[in-house]
Parts: structure tokens; C-alpha cells; sequence
């Protein structure tokens, strides 16, 4: 795995041990960051269900601001954190949180200082999306910048609903087996 661009552009990344984490393609990630390409800079990145952190890593290569990691393994973590000190990344940029999806929104989330701008959410293919997804819906004041996003990685077969109480979907992009849905406030999704 390796970073696409930035200013950490192709500096390889340690990949996780188990292959019950699935990392995001190096493909689907550089489509994703072509299309943030305008918000992130100076951005507040959350990557939920981080894994490797190859797509934080990826937002802070590419300017975001700082970049908040949470995944619930500890050994995801320290894996983690290896990859951005290999990068000697500034510490004030990042946090690295061990918590679940769900658990870091009501806990966490509410210690950060400022909403994100935009959020980052590939849960196992597995997980319930749903459950987090309405949280962030219900609270996006809290937790979301006013014209803040978030980006939902899922199987293709699995359709996630259009909205999530303030939610909405705006955009929907197919990769192979995976596809990147892209979330809004309602008041910020033309109709």
C-alpha cells in the first residue's frame, strides 16, 4: 500500500497483519480524493473504522488540516501510529483513538473541539451502517461542520438508504465490488 499524492506521494505504508481488515484499493482511494480534491485542504478529517489509515494518511498528504483516526483493535492502533511516525507527521495533526464506530460518536466526538468537515466511515462489509450513520444524522451539528460530508465505503450490493435523519445522499460512485456513497446535510444537497 502506498500513498498516491501529496506531499507523502509513494511512501509505502505497513499493511495490516489479518485479513479480516480490508484496506481501501489504492484505485478506489485515488477516486475518492479526486473528488474531495476541493474540501480538503485544511480540512478535519475523520477516518472511522481506520484501518491501516491509508485514506487519513492519504487526507493529510494531500493538506487536510488534521486527522482524527479511531479503529477498535489495539493492534490496528500501534499499526497506525507506526505509519504516520514512519512519515514523521506533525503530532498536533493527528489523534488516534481505540474505540468502536458507534462508542467514539457519543464519547469522543464530543471532546473535539471543533466538528469535521469531512467524515470517512468503511466499516467491515459486514457491519451495520445504520446505526452510526443516523447517529451522525441526529447529531450532525455536533459532529459535522455546516457544510461538512461524509463518505460511506460499502459493497456495491449493500445500498445504503438515500437519507439518515439530516442526511442525504448526494452522490453514489461504483467500483468494482465496492462503492463510495457521499452525504450532506439536506439543507446542502440541491434537489
Amino acid at each position: 500500500m502506498r500513498i498516491i499524492a501529496g506531499k507523502y506521494r509513494g511512501r509505502r505504508l505497513k499493511s495490516p497483519p489479518s485479513r479480516q481488515t480490508r484496506p481501501t484499493s489504492d484505485r478506489l482511494r485515488e477516486t475518492l480524493f479526486n473528488i474531495l480534491m476541493p474540501r480538503i485542504q485544511g480540512a478535519r478529517f475523520l477516518d472511522l473504522c481506520a484501518g491501516s489509515g491509508a485514506v487519513g494518511i492519504e487526507a493529510l498528504s494531500r493538506g487536510a488540516a488534521h486527522v482524527t483516526f479511531v479503529d477498535q483493535a489495539r493492534k490496528i492502533r500501534t499499526l497506525i501510529e507506526a505509519n504516520v511516525n514512519a512519515l514523521q507527521v506533525d503530532p498536533h495533526r493527528v489523534d488516534v483513538v481505540t474505540a468502536e464506530a458507534s462508542e467514539f460518536l457519543r464519547r469522543g466526538a464530543k471532546k473535539e473541539a471543533q466538528p469535521f468537515d469531512i467524515i470517512f466511515f468503511d466499516p467491515p462489509y459486514v457491519s451495520d451502517y445504520d446505526s452510526v450513520l443516523n447517529y451522525v444524522g441526529k447529531h450532525a451539528v455536533r459532529i459535522l461542520s455546516k457544510k461538512g460530508i461524509v463518505v460511506v465505503e460499502h459493497f456495491s450490493k449493500n445500498v445504503l438508504d438515500e437519507e439518515f435523519a439530516s442526511l442525504k445522499r448526494y452522490r453514489r460512485v461504483k467500483q468494482g465490488d465496492s462503492s463510495l456513497s457521499f452525504y450532506a446535510l439536506k439543507t446542502n444537497v440541491s434537489v
